[in-house]
This record gives C-alpha cells, sequence and structure tokens, in this order.
C-alpha cells in the first residue's frame, strides 16, 4: 500500500467509529431526522444526475461491422 493510501484508510476508519458512537448515543434524533434527509436527497440527485449524458433517446447498440 502506498502511503497515501494508508493515511485515507485509517482516516476513513476513524469516521466509521466516530459515526458509530455518535449514532449510538444520539439514535433517535438520527432517525427523526431521515424522513429530512430523504426529502433533501431527491432535489439533489435531480441535479446532479445525468447533465452530462447524451440523453434517454441513444440506446441503441452501435456496432461498426463487427460481429
Amino acid at each position: 500500500m502506498i502511503w497515501d493510501r494508508k493515511w485515507t484508510l485509517f482516516a476513513a476508519s476513524l469516521a466509521v467509529i466516530f459515526a458509530f458512537f455518535i449514532l449510538r448515543e444520539h439514535w433517535q434524533h438520527a432517525l427523526g431526522l431521515a424522513p429530512y434527509l430523504l426529502l433533501l436527497a431527491c432535489p439533489l440527485m435531480h441535479l446532479f444526475h445525468g447533465h452530462g449524458s447524451p440523453g434517454h433517446g441513444d440506446h441503441r447498440i452501435k456496432t461498426d461491422g463487427i460481429t
């Protein structure tokens, strides 16, 4: 493993451990926010999803004479 990847793995592990302990103590508050987070996720996904794609009409398989 390269050095940067070790630090990334270390930071991600600490974040998961920290999130576990925070959610364990405040589970009721986190569940209370869940519907609002779901409602917030819908417009964000709509905003950031698929604006660089060619669209829905170009799903044909393109072959260049190769079978």
